[in-house]
């Protein structure tokens, strides 16, 4: 940051620094001190704070509860529980062991990388690694949510037909496929047009379209086995384990990744706790309990209600709804519940769209993609990546036509997804691991007990689920054993190679920010030094930037 004088310029406009060197807005743009102004201050002893300096008076923190419930929402999504709703009681173990080895570690580990530095998994992979891996963790992150859109869609498209009173287009390749097609691109109009209108409502969809039927769906399975109505699935305690079939049997425990995935994003908020240390690790006991309840009684809701040869893994949900209402003889209740669960996936289609895409387009900005692909419309949105996005996003959509069955093309694109995304989870526990080695002196406001052992569970449990995303699933016809794991391997190759192209392609003209730009780009921790005790600008110099091509200047942070 260039020196600039801390005296204001005639008329009280020009340039302000704090006394720790950061921008401070003119006195025109800061509200009227309470204590009065420099030199009548009341009382006369009173300095007051320097302008742009946070108000007087109590900070406002994010409360335990607050942090949790926020988790929750994110989180919690009633998609993947029919896959699971199969095993019947033995659900219960398949989403307590993959909350205790990934969703716990995930979470904890991810507090202390963003109390540490600001920019998420790009940062902290790029601290950790060099830039050329940051960039593949973005990407990585980004891409997989380019996958995770059909899969979503699926699921509306399932809901809708029980709107319609037509189950069997569930089942109906083409019907998926138009149904992806028109919902995700008229999202990303929406999108392009720079409308806050889904945004706003979105906290409301999630809360009828997902919240509302897992409670419902709770009440129903216990009215259902309280009046004495016959279960589809063994309830002794022994059914609690499931069975050992054979390890094409377990693939689908692959999918529980994908609904705990996210718990990252919320590790952000650690920073707006009044005391992360305690508050943070009591929040993320609270909201693992309340995910598990959201994921375990529904899903057993759906297994006491709805045969096993009869559910479907985008239908399920809908089949138990509509078991339970045509029993009770309230037939209209299943387009009505459908309609809201479809409204509710929607939202989050539409929250979601934008959001990863844009974190792309920050790394992008430093000179990681063309300038094509930089492109924002006059709304300031990412048009560039987002229509790439959705060229990716249709040839998915086609995937349902060409399988046979939607179910097993649904399979596919959840264990493709999943295998992309545990790459970017693995880059991230390791980089956990390796900044506490080589930058100890940076300040977590968060610190990870005992890390090396809790981010290195989560590793070996991201490991292990990504070798199990290339094994066929049981029952899964599209492809044989063979073809299945070159189908996945395929697709993690062009999906997750193309930035480690980029990146040895990178110009620097692809480095289009301004002085501003690159200024915030480079700043980087949380809680900076003071500026006297920063070490030379060359221990910032990333591992891996190889010859020739210079990182970025960011202030040692480290």
């Amino acid at each position: 940051m260039s020196a600039q004088s801390s005296t204001p310029a005639p008329g009280g406009t020009g340039p302000h620094v704090r006394a720790d060197g950061t921008h401070a807005p003119s006195a025109d743009h800061v509200k009227p001190h309470p204590f009065g102004k420099p030199g009548a201050r009341t009382p006369p002893d009173h300095t007051g704070p320097a302008i742009g300096s946070p108000a007087v008076g109590p900070a406002t923190y994010m409360s335990v509860l607050q942090l949790a419930m926020l988790t929750v929402v994110v989180v919690a999504s009633l998609r993947s529980l029919p896959a699971i709703a199969t095993y019947g009681l033995g659900s219960v173990t398949l989403f307590i062991i993959p909350a205790i080895v990934f969703l716990v570690p995930t979470a904890l580990v991810a507090a202390e990388l963003a109390t540490g530095w600001k920019g998420g998994i790009f940062t902290w992979a790029r601290e950790a690694f060099g830039e050329r891996l940051g960039f593949l963790a973005i990407w990585l992150q980004w891409v997989q949510n380019v996958v995770w859109y059909p899969t979503q869609i699926a699921f509306i498209a399932a809901s809708l037909s029980f709107v319609i009173n037509d189950q069997g287009l569930a089942n109906n390749g083409l019907y998926t496929a138009v149904v992806i097609l028109v919902l995700y691109w008229g999202s990303t109009l929406i999108t392009l047009a720079g409308g806050n209108l889904f945004a706003k409502v979105g906290s409301w969809s999630g809360i009828f379209g997902t919240l509302l039927p897992a409670v419902l769906l709770i009440l129903f399975g216990a009215i259902w086995l309280g009046t004495g109505e016959r279960s589809e699935t063994p309830l002794e305690a022994s059914a609690v384990i499931p069975p050992w079939t054979g390890i094409a049997s377990i693939v689908l425990i692959v999918s529980n990744v994908l609904a705990y995935a996210g718990m990252e994003v919320n590790a952000v908020h650690a920073n707006d706790m009044k005391n992360p240390g305690r508050g943070f690790p009591r929040s993320i006991a609270i909201a693992t309990l309340l995910i598990l309840l959201v994921f375990i009684l529904p899903t057993i809701a759906i297994s006491v209600a709805v045969p096993k040869g009869e559910l479907g893994v985008t239908n399920g949900i809908n089949l138990a709804f509509q078991q339970f209402f045509d029993h009770w003889g309230l037939p209209w209740g299943t387009p009505v519940i459908s309609l809201l669960i479809a409204l509710g996936a929607f939202a989050s289609v539409v929250t979601w769209i934008a959001g990863p895409s844009r974190g792309l387009l920050a790394a992008a900005r430093t000179g990681l993609l063309p300038p094509a692909l930089q492109r924002r419309n006059k709304a300031g949105v990412q048009s560039g990546i987002l229509a790439v996005q959705g060229a990716v996003v249709t040839l998915l959509a086609l995937l349902f036509v060409i399988v046979p069955n939607g179910n097993t093309a649904f399979i596919a694109l959840v264990d493709m997804a999943a295998a992309l995304y545990l790459i970017m989870y693995m880059l991230m526990f390791a980089a956990a691991i390796r900044l506490r080695r080589t930058h100890p002196q940076v300040v977590r406001t968060y610190r990870t007990p005992a890390l090396k052992l809790v981010a290195g569970v989560g590793l070996v449990f991201s490991a292990v689920a990504f070798v199990l995303a290339f094994i066929r699933p049981s029952g899964f016809t599209g492809l044989s054993e063979t073809g299945y794991p070159l189908v996945v391997g395929l697709v993690v190759i062009v999906l997750g190679g193309p930035p480690l192209l980029f990146y040895a392609l990178r110009r620097p003209s692809w480095d289009q920010r301004t002085a501003e730009e690159r200024s915030s780009t480079d700043s980087v921790l949380v809680n900076p030094p003071p500026a006297a005790s920063a070490p030379p600008p060359s221990a910032s110099t990333p591992p891996g930037s190889g010859p020739g091509q210079p990182a970025p200047a960011r202030p040692t942070a480290s």
